[in-house]
């Protein structure tokens, strides 16, 4: 029989994708046929049916539909995900229709599918955005794997999350107000859900930081990962309200307050784990911003070994905290580490023997054996107040989270001078600023030297994925101008690069620390006694083999640990 008189009455039963790759002579039409029945036995659409059989590959199917219809084809993999449009068309009708937003032009909605024949998705996506459609062929797999990644975006969530179940602990830090009270009425389950779910994934990201954030048309959700924001998801505008009224609930802070900036703390329990999270709301144009930082322990409990230092700065750090009385300074931006670099020292010295007492404004990291006080300037409990009440508590180590003023300045390095660890963090640029802006404070240079025993100036850089960092050309110059001298540069080490890959963020993966470590010496103090300027202290310490945080960056790109140009974007003063 001719192959003609079976394949007619086979394409009268074909239509859409089927038809055109029949067409194409890309499928017979009874494979197509059977393709077809498979399809719609299992409800699935035909093109998975067709890739999920083998029968064409998704670049294969792809290429023949882009070439029958004269439709543009795109990789996604060439696109970067993250800042294609999210809030045009809702995630339900995407995984309904399994098409992607690529972006918009005038009254133009450019949409990725691998399904272009599909009229019930165009009818519906005029309908729900008013814009006209443009098709642009992806391929399936790819298309999948996107899909996957927003699956679990805001408005299915919302829709119809269902997990295992989380409790709230509410913090007893404040006392909760009437309206709070009354206020369990915004426990509304979508949103409940929507919170839990966005507090885990932040977790599992190894995020520190949740923003929410109202705009006038869109409210997006971001978090910062490896010290980077990255938005995560745009919910719908509508749960704003509701959103931060729950988190300010279970937050304890007064749901009726909008015009006032507002902190608060929560825990959240899942299985045998707890997590602190610390609470900021703030008042904006289009509502209450809330910032939800995440407070883990574990981090203190990492050890030395893991937050960077060289053997010769943690050799001076280690001698410094084993000295019975001084002071010890740690400086940095916030968000450089500060809080875990002091912890980690407040676990070694944490023995049944030692006495150990923390003031901070809060205390974000819960450690056992220590006594933790959170400032409280309203009822006048303030750092200087905390530390005339420790000195009274016969402490041997005292932790005091910021010196702000002269006032606790002053009790700090008194402490310091009669016999008690002192333990603090200040905000400069490095290590030799310390010294003067404390003597801007108005302490007296004698004080300075009698007390300080050593500074650390520390900055945050991102790890490099080790499974994907490769190898960097730079010019000679290039590195000659970031800091390596000729003999560094002697051939037997190469930088890497950040690439990317499934595995990590843009190339990297995790952060690293960058250490200034200072030790007061006597040529440093003979500098201070003598009123000398930052940068006569800073050469004092370069002669004594200071690295400053420009070259402990170099040592670690030397080592692969991060990229030259990591290093000079954080230690660009």
């Amino acid at each position: 029989m001719p192959p003609d008189t079976t394949v007619e009455p086979q394409q009268t039963a074909l239509s859409g994708v089927a038809r055109v790759l029949v067409h194409a002579g890309k499928l017979n039409a009874r494979t197509a046929e059977d393709l077809a029945r498979s399809a719609r036995e299992r409800k699935t659409g035909f093109v998975s049916a067709v890739v999920a059989a083998g029968a064409l590959k998704p670049d294969e199917l792809a290429h023949a539909l882009s070439g029958a219809l004269a439709l543009p084809l795109l990789d996604l993999n060439a696109v970067d995900t993250q800042k294609l449009p999210r809030n045009l068309l809702d995630a339900k009708t995407t995984a309904q229709y399994q098409v992607i937003v690529l972006g918009k032009r005038g009254n133009r909605l450019f949409i990725g599918a691998a399904d272009p024949t599909d009229q019930e998705a165009v009818e519906r996506i005029k309908f729900a955005t008013q814009l006209t459609p443009e098709w642009v062929i992806v391929e399936y797999d790819k298309l999948m794997r996107q899909l996957e990644a927003q699956g679990q975006s805001a408005t299915e969530v919302l829709e119809s999350l269902a997990g295992e179940d989380f409790d709230f602990d509410v913090s007893d830090d404040t006392t909760a107000s009437p309206e709070a009270e009354i206020s369990t009425e915004v426990e509304d389950a979508p949103v409940v859900r929507f919170l839990q779910k966005m507090l885990i994934d932040a977790i599992n990201a190894r995020a520190s930081d949740l923003h929410f954030e109202p705009y006038e048309y869109n409210y997006r959700v971001r978090f910062r990962i490896d010290g980077e924001l990255r938005e995560i998801t745009q919910p719908p505008i509508a749960i704003k309200d509701k959103l931060a009224s729950r988190i300010k609930v279970i937050s304890r802070m007064d749901i009726a307050e909008k015009r006032v900036p507002q902190d608060g703390r929560m825990k959240l329990k899942f299985g045998s784990k707890a997590i602190d999270f610390r609470v900021s709301t703030l008042p904006t144009l289009f509502g209450e911003k809330v910032v939800i930082r995440i407070l883990d322990p574990s981090s203190a409990r990492l050890g030395i070994e893991a937050l960077g230092y060289e053997k010769v700065e943690k050799d001076r750090l280690l001698a410094a905290i084993q000295r019975p009385y001084g002071m010890i300074l740690v400086t940095g931006p916030t968000g450089s580490g500060k809080t875990v670099s002091l912890y980690t020292c407040l676990n070694i010295l944490n023995q049944p023997g030692v006495n150990i007492a923390t003031v901070e404004d809060p205390a974000e990291i819960n450690l056992p054996g220590i006594n933790q006080v959170n400032v409280n300037d309203k009822a006048g409990l303030t750092f200087s107040a905390a530390l005339k009440a420790f000195l009274r508590q016969d402490p041997d180590i005292i932790m005091v989270g910021e010196i702000r003023d002269l006032e606790t300045a002053d009790i700090a390095i008194k402490a310091a001078q009669t016999g008690h660890l002192v333990m603090s963090t200040l905000h400069t640029n490095d290590a030799p600023t310390t010294l003067t802006r404390l003597l801007n404070m108005g302490v007296a240079p004698f004080n300075i030297a009698a007390s300080v025993l050593l500074i650390t100036a520390q900055r945050l850089a991102r790890r490099l994925c080790e499974v994907c960092k490769k190898p960097a050309d730079y010019p000679r110059e290039a590195l000659l101008k970031a800091g390596y001298t000729d003999a560094d540069l002697d051939g037997s080490w190469k930088p890497y690069r950040a690439v990317g890959c499934s595995a990590c963020n843009n190339g990297y993966k995790g952060r690293v620390g960058i250490y200034q470590v200072m030790p007061i010496t006597e040529a440093i103090q003979r500098v201070i006694l003598s009123e000398g300027t930052a940068l006569d202290i800073a050469e004092q310490a370069q002669r004594e083999g200071v690295r400053d945080l420009r070259q402990s960056g170099l040592v670690k790109v030397r080592l692969g640990v991060t990229s030259l140009e990591e290093v000079i974007t954080v230690t660009n003063e």
